[in-house]
């Protein structure tokens, strides 16, 4: 199906002119002048011929079956177009037209009847309200605005045609090539999920291993990450940006966790999940795809090489990889004793390599060339940062640059940063199939991104101490919030250690409770015990426990009250959260009564996979807490990992959990306990 977008033999442009002020005209002016070498087909009612070709009254009217067809004519006529094209068997319909869902209620509808038309005739369609598809093979309405396709720059998938245009110019400028460029518009049938999965079912070498993506949303998150997934697994490297994140609106949560999860917090976890480097803004996606291309296959080195013609530039350059995690080794006594034998008299052989603005291209080329020799083994990646001091020919330079990123075994990465007084030079370089960046510091940040970006790994779904069938009779006809004796009971099925804890309805029961002084007193019945005054601390007599029971039966909504063992040591709270759509959201962060005050709490989605509980656990601002400050003991970050994947055990096999909080789990090393705990399932 994706061939019939990007390879199709013929096209049929509904609402062809010769007009090119018109889309109709524009685009088969565009279909003309890229090269199409299909067969081109046009309809037109009012006109025999259209900018030299014939045109034909309907698409009834046809010779053959378009392979693909380009709808430009006024909404009101698209509905009976699509028809007929797929009375005809059509395989491959994009709608360029515009008034439909974006208008108003009516034009929803008629988008409606557009998709399931589609869908009863299994076409594939796209839009309405979109800017259409370039490819190598053909360039559509966007043709005049991405001059630059060809076989092996990056694909790009959008929610937005205007931001494939705004991307696509800079880009361009810079060097950047496209494979392909698709545009979703309404999404009535066909969005970005299902282009990923097309991409995934039809992956050829045909189909590029840099993928880019804009979204403003995700309609179907499941099948978005399995497709992403599976394409990373081929060997795909995706990025993308994700607009539309931050009105979240209000929540009712009854949890910690609830309260805290945000539709951005769950387009994070989803897109962490599906391996996928996010980014905020078209400059920062322009730089990480830059960075695929010029990477040659190598995306996971931390060692870095700069050559520049300028110290301060090199500074800046070395300070932001430190950042970004890189290291900047020192080089070889070698290999500073033949750079020195190269370099001018005051330039610099460590590593940052100054060469001095009067460097020729002669010198860099030798300079890369003893890099490479001398430092295989030890340097990941060659950055070279240069700008036209106007003291030799800057286009030898480059071409000495250029040289070493075809045939250097080591990547390298251009930053040109006087793109004024350098044009012609790098207008050169980019016809050669070059992109370069034009600011170090963010081309570090770019490769920060990708050497960083997340791994997939498989998901856990088995330990030992979890008693699934346990859970599923505790849990059985239950509904809303749990009491605390169950919670404690569904918990303790699924292997998490409380401290000692009974659950009394009577001051009288007080003389049994099973364990030692000191002891903690919870009020039952509200849920957010903290903030109702109901829970005492440090309670060492029986006296002293009668007394505060009488105090926390007095707060309204209280049934009892719950006693447990004091626990000593760090909080934390582990939380899940059902977010419409894409499962379960797991959640970690500092505990107790700064959970919501700091809102240091990290989210991932549920499965999963050891590595995940661990990237989670490292996450946390307060991490240095957890491991033990100023001789506080620490946690054991091993126990915290396990909790974590026992609690998304709970919300992979038992979905029906809403929301449920952790909130302590207290203590030290390997003695962590879940203090306190609150659930709640829906229907």
């Amino acid at each position: 199906m994706l061939d019939h977008l990007l390879h199709p033999h013929s096209i049929a442009v509904i609402g062809g002119s010769d007009d090119l002020n018109k889309p109709g005209g524009n685009l088969v002016h565009n279909l003309l002048s890229h090269g199409y070498q299909g067969e081109l087909l046009i309809v037109n009612p009012k006109a025999a011929q259209v900018q030299g070709l014939r045109a034909y009254p309907s698409v009834k009217d046809l010779p053959i079956v378009p392979e693909l067809a380009l709808i430009v004519i006024p909404a009101a006529f698209v509905e009976q177009a699509v028809a007929d094209l797929a009375a005809l068997g059509t395989p491959a319909v994009i709608v360029m037209s515009a008034g439909f869902s974006e208008v108003n209620a009516a034009g929803k509808q008629a988008e409606r009847r557009l998709a399931a038309l589609a869908a009863e005739h299994e076409m594939l369609l796209l839009g309405p309200n979109c800017l259409g598809v370039s490819s190598a093979t053909h360039a559509g309405l966007f043709a005049g605005l991405i001059p630059s396709m060809a076989p092996g720059g990056i694909d790009f998938l959008s929610g937005s045609g205007a931001t494939i245009v705004f991307l696509a110019e800079p880009a361009v400028k810079r060097g950047l090539r496209f494979n392909s460029c698709l545009s979703v518009g309404n999404s009535a049938l066909t969005g970005v999920e299902e282009l990923l999965e097309l991409f995934d079912a039809e992956h050829t070498d045909t189909s590029s291993p840099f993928k880019i993506l804009y979204m403003e949303g995700i309609k179907q998150p499941g099948r978005f990450l399995q497709a992403a997934r599976s394409l990373n697994q081929k060997g795909c490297t995706l990025a993308a940006i994700k607009g539309g994140t931050t009105g979240a609106g209000s929540r009712a949560a009854a949890s910690h966790t609830g309260a805290m999860a945000t539709n951005d917090t769950a387009v994070q976890a989803l897109l962490q999940k599906a391996g996928i480097i996010r980014v905020q803004s078209r400059p920062e996606l322009i730089d990480v795809a830059a960075v695929l291309v010029c990477a040659k296959g190598k995306l996971d080195g931390r060692r870095v090489a700069i050559v520049t013609d300028a110290g301060g530039p090199g500074v800046l350059l070395a300070d932001e990889l430190n950042r970004q995690g890189f290291e900047v080794p020192p080089f070889q006594a070698s290999t500073r004793e033949k750079l020195n034998k190269v370099l001018l008299p005051g330039a610099s052989s460590a590593n940052p390599v100054d060469s001095l603005p009067a460097r020729n291209g002669r010198m860099i080329a030798q300079i890369l060339e003893i890099i490479r020799s001398e430092e295989a083994e030890t340097i990941d990646y060659i950055l070279c940062v240069d700008g036209d001091s106007h003291l030799s020919d800057n286009w030898e330079v480059y071409q000495a640059i250029l040289h070493e990123m075809e045939h250097g075994t080591i990547p390298v990465f251009p930053s040109f940063c006087t793109v004024v007084s350098s044009h012609e030079a790098l207008e050169k370089f980019k016809q050669a199939g070059k992109c370069y960046f034009d600011d170090e510091v963010a081309l570090a940040r770019a490769l920060g991104a990708v050497v960083n970006r997340p791994r997939l790994s498989q998901p856990t779904l088995d330990l030992p101490g979890f008693n699934r069938a346990r859970i599923a009779e505790l849990l059985a006809g239950k509904h809303g919030a749990l009491s605390a004796g169950l919670t404690r009971e569904v918990l303790q099925a699924a292997g998490m250690p409380f401290p000692g804890q009974v659950e009394l309805a009577a001051p009288e029961e007080l003389a049994a409770v099973p364990f030692a002084f000191p002891w903690v007193m919870k009020v039952s019945g509200p849920l957010h015990k903290t903030d109702v005054g109901g829970v005492r601390l440090n309670i060492h007599s029986l006296e002293e426990a009668r007394q505060l029971w009488g105090e926390l039966l007095q707060i309204p909504g209280a049934t009892g009250c719950l006693v447990q063992q004091m626990v000593s040591g760090t909080e934390v709270l582990l939380g899940a959260n059902r977010e419409e759509g894409f499962c379960h959201l797991v959640a970690f962060g500092l505990g107790g009564i700064y959970t919501e005050a700091l809102k240091d709490v990290h989210f991932a989605l549920a499965p999963l996979s050891a590595q995940e509980a661990d990237t989670v656990v490292q996450s946390l601002r307060a991490l240095p807490l957890l491991k033990g400050v100023r001789g506080e003991p620490g946690m054991d970050f091993g126990v915290l990992q396990d909790l974590l994947l026992r609690l998304s055990l709970l919300v992979t096999h038992f979905p029906q959990f809403q929301e449920m909080d952790l909130n302590p789990v207290k203590g030290s090393g390997r003695e962590l306990y879940v203090v306190d705990a609150r659930v709640i399932l829906d229907a």
